[in-house]
């Protein structure tokens, strides 16, 4: 099974698309980075379509295991707000078109899980997603960044998820604590 994760960072002028694989031991890696634009000259059907067709063509060949979305939120600016919403929606129906399962995930917790505060900047987003990718520069425009930071979060909170359910990679320790603590609740 993959263990390939498409961050979405949802926009209808730049949509950033972020592949990453999750190890075994909660190390993830880079695998490709995409910022799709459209004009906002050009007809709102095509400009929604053409973003979708691009992530589809990412599905397609990548076929991630997961797509990690940035959750929408409200702000003043209703039309942007509105072109987020749109991608988001084209999103969600291309994993319900390949049968992928969909994370949503607010701006707070991924920049929470990438650099240790929910208030960090797009710059200090950036500079921690090369960090942890190795990469030697950090990914431009910041819709790379962020969506690579989208499927950091999610791999990590995922994980994390297995870790602390037994699921997936715990060693024997971990595994007979993860035991003891079932059994101890059981036995209240």
């Amino acid at each position: 099974m993959s263990n390939r994760i498409l961050g979405i960072d949802p926009g209808l002028t730049r949509c950033g698309a972020g592949i990453i694989e999750l190890s075994n031991a909660r190390k993830v890696s880079f695998v490709e980075v995409h910022t799709f634009r459209s004009s906002p000259e050009i007809d709102l059907a095509a400009r929604v379509g053409s973003i979708a067709s691009s992530i589809e063509q990412l599905i397609v060949s990548h076929k991630p295991s997961v797509l990690a979305i940035e959750r929408v939120f409200s702000q003043s600016n209703v039309r942007s707000v509105m072109g987020t919403a749109q991608i988001s929606g084209a999103v969600l129906f291309l994993a319900h078109k390949h049968s992928i399962p969909v994370a949503l995930h607010t701006p707070t917790e991924v920049k929470a899980a990438v650099t240790g505060s929910g208030r960090a900047d797009k710059a200090q987003v950036g500079f921690m997603v090369a960090k942890i990718l190795g990469l030697a520069e950090v990914p431009k425009p910041a819709d790379a960044a962020d969506s690579l930071a989208i499927a950091i979060c999610h791999a990590w909170r995922s994980f994390d998820a297995n870790v602390q359910s037994g699921a997936v990679g715990t060693t024997a320790a971990q595994a007979a604590w993860h035991a003891a603590i079932k059994s101890a609740s059981k036995n209240k």
